[in-house]
This record gives structure tokens, sequence and C-alpha cells, in this order.
């Protein structure tokens, strides 16, 4: 169990924080359409509350999981903590791959 597992707890109670997505314009901003955008701001500068609304927002942990593994690009910090938190490979993650093709293509 980890604390995310708590995010039912939250389902009314939450909202993704509008300062996370300060660049967009919020009043036609489509979340589901842009939900690589939203999870991987969360990700890097979210708070508890965020990740309990867009868990909820997107299908729950499972969905949640799923969004993360195609995210393009997170810092090492960032992938590292999504890895031990919600139990995936660095395999499995798209940024990961991508890292580690592009250090091939630079060293070879």
């Amino acid at each position: 169990m980890t604390i995310f597992d708590r995010y039912k707890d939250y389902a009314d109670q939450v909202s993704i924080s509008p300062s996370l997505l300060w660049e967009h314009d919020l009043s036609g901003f489509d979340r589901l359409k842009s939900k690589k955008i939203v999870v991987q701001r969360i990700i890097e500068r979210g708070w508890l509350k965020d990740f309990y609304a867009a868990i909820n927002l997107y299908g729950g942990i499972e969905g949640f999981r799923e969004i993360i593994k195609e995210i393009p690009g997170l810092p090492e910090r960032d992938m590292n903590f999504v890895c031990k938190a919600f139990n995936l490979k660095k395999e499995e993650l798209k940024c990961y791959t991508r890292k580690q093709l592009r250090n091939q293509l630079l060293n070879s």
C-alpha cells in the first residue's frame, strides 16, 4: 500500500492546481486530450492533492500508470520517483528508453 492508494477518499474534494498549467488557456483546455502534459507537470511540480485529482480523473492507479509510461521526457529523479511510487520498471517508461537511445547515438 502506498500513499496514493487513498485517492478514492478525495474523489470530490480535490482538483488539479491551475498553476501547474500556467501557460495554457484553461477555459478551453482539454485535460483528457492533454493527459501526458498534465501528468508530467504533476510528477514534476505537483502536490499530493494534484496526484489524487489526476488519479481520479484518469481512471485510477492503473490508468495513471499507463499515462506515466507514455510521457516523453522526465528528469532522472522523477523517473526514479514514479518507478518506486507506482511499481514501474524504468524500461517501461518511454522517457527512459528515449534517453537510452539518445545516449547510444551520442556515444557511437
